[in-house]
């Protein structure tokens, strides 16, 4: 069995395949902004994980997200099975953003490191 690595850590090892999305959408600097886009989506995800500063955690993970799916999952210049591969990773997108709506409206758990 395959160890899970999480995207955003996999992001910070290996940044090379984000920055070349960026730089063919003409972003400036697109190795930094790869090496933040994965330093974001991994202690963002940590930070949730663990219940530390939770509900901010969850509010720069739903600006993240909105972020990425406006610049990774434009399906509406697309036509064909690319429109319809990328409106299924934009519609995905939305749904995790409103998970992490749902952990900012709620807060930590209980076995948090907030609630302690």
């Amino acid at each position: 069995a395959a160890l899970y690595v999480p995207s955003g850590f996999r992001k910070l090892m290996d940044p090379t395949r984000m920055a070349d999305m960026l730089a063919g959408k003409g972003f400036p600097a697109p190795m930094a902004w790869a090496i933040l886009a994965g330093a974001v989506e991994f202690m963002g995800g940590m930070a949730i994980a663990v219940g530390y500063v939770t509900r901010l955690a969850a509010f720069v993970m739903i600006v993240f997200t909105v972020i990425a799916m406006s610049l990774a999952h434009i399906y509406w210049d697309l036509d064909g099975a690319a429109r319809y591969a990328q409106l299924i990773q934009f519609y995905k997108d939305l749904a995790i953003i409103g998970g992490f709506l749902f952990v900012f409206v709620r807060g930590a758990g209980p076995l948090s490191i907030d609630r302690r």
